[in-house]
């Protein structure tokens, strides 16, 4: 079965860390660009960071610039998400996606996760 799993997130104080993964299963995520997008309560989905599979660049939202990391481990066919410094504002819905370029990722991806919860609160 074709589909990316979602693990990692939850509740962290401000200030704090977390992780988040994107296992492919099915298919080889070296092949494809992978984006992270969130969407916070009440909000539009935005993009957060994305990983080039042509080129390995890495691109992130200004809000997130500087505190958090995009990064793949080919080996086991995942991609990971640190997020260091979290804020309240950083609160949302996480999801991973995967697109065979660019374009298709800012259209419509190939494939999305499940999505996952990320709360920054006291």
């Amino acid at each position: 079965q074709v589909q990316l799993v979602q693990s990692g997130g939850g509740l962290v104080q401000p200030g704090g860390s977390l992780r988040l993964s994107c296992a492919a299963s099915g298919f080889t995520l070296d092949r494809y660009d992978i984006g992270w997008f969130r969407q916070p309560p009440g909000k539009e989905r935005e993009g957060v960071s994305c990983t080039s599979h042509s080129d390995s660049t890495t691109t992130y939202a200004n809000s997130v610039k500087g505190r958090f990391t995009i990064s793949r481990d080919n080996a086991k066919n995942t991609v990971t998400l640190q997020m260091n410094s979290l804020q309240p504002e950083d609160t949302a819905i996480y999801y991973c996606a995967a697109a065979s370029n660019s374009a298709t990722m800012r259209k419509s991806p190939d494939y999305w996760g499940q999505g996952t919860q990320v709360t920054v609160s006291s």
